[in-house]
């Protein structure tokens, strides 16, 4: 279990995150959204250790990840950032090596199980065709696909994703969180991830939670968080929630129509 409890995070005198708790299950995907500046992307780097939290306690298992060193934490948490300085004079084959660092010995050499795991996690992202292509000669979808095969070579039984769809056109976008999703159900892997996508939130999350000006105003299944009341307040544009044909999960639609026009068309 993640255990997130009363997490705040200032920026000099501004609080970007203020009292958050959240709670992530092995084999749960929870799914955090909010309008931009809510500090999405400011828990995900308090959670992974770039940042560090104002007040707080941070538990998996009931190990405390604020008193542990980077590779012990490395363990038990993997980080698909929202963008990268990947090294772009390396191949593909050694950026997702990386990911087995914590495990490597004093020299940083790989052992047999470390190149295993790469391959796997190659495979499992259908990028095995890239492995010896520079990071450099890569798109900006490629890049991203890098990052999680990096953190699926990880092993750790929990992973963070800040925004892991960006880049992505809607077929990789689909394959992408299809593999979060599987990886979740089939390794019971905890899952935190922040989308801005409402509706892959709704078809790919467990659960969601809105964290909106640095706290968590609602948490639940999607059917109970994403509700055309709730979200057209968040967001401070009307919104219709229809049922999903096929699945029954939220299906968000905007409604982007000019209200001058709806108007002289009422008239």
């Amino acid at each position: 279990m993640l255990t997130i409890h009363s997490l705040s995070v200032r920026y000099g005198q501004k609080t970007v995150l203020d009292n958050v708790s959240l709670q992530v299950k092995g084999g749960e995907v929870l799914a955090v959204i909010g309008p931009n500046g809510a500090g999405k992307s400011t828990l995900i780097r308090a959670v992974s250790g770039v940042v560090q939290p104002d007040a707080g306690s941070l538990l998996i298992d009931g190990v405390d990840l604020l008193r542990i060193s980077h590779s012990e934490r490395a363990r038990r948490l993997a980080v698909v950032p929202q963008a990268s300085l990947l090294p772009e004079a390396y191949t593909v084959f050694q950026t997702v090596l990386l990911g087995r660092t914590a495990y490597m010995n004093w020299l940083g050499q790989a052992a047999r199980r470390d190149h295993e795991q790469a391959l796997y996690a190659l495979e499992k992202t259908q990028i095995l065709d890239l492995a010896d292509r520079l990071v450099g000669q890569l798109s900006g979808g490629e890049r991203q696909l890098v990052l999680l095969a990096r953190a699926i070579a990880q092993g750790s039984p929990f992973l963070l994703l800040d925004e892991p769809t960006t880049f992505l056109d809607l077929q990789h976008q689909s394959s992408l969180l299809n593999l979060v999703r599987s990886l979740s159900r089939e390794n019971n892997l905890g899952v935190l991830m922040v989308l801005h996508d409402l509706n892959l939130a709704s078809l790919y999350a467990d659960r969601v939670a809105i964290l909106a000006s640095g706290r968590i105003t609602a948490l639940g299944s999607p059917n109970q968080v994403l509700t055309e009341d709730r979200l057209t307040s968040l967001y401070q544009v009307p919104v219709h929630v229809i049922p999903h044909p096929d699945y029954g999960t939220p299906l968000v639609l905007p409604d982007g129509r000019d209200e001058r026009i709806a108007q002289q068309k009422r008239a």
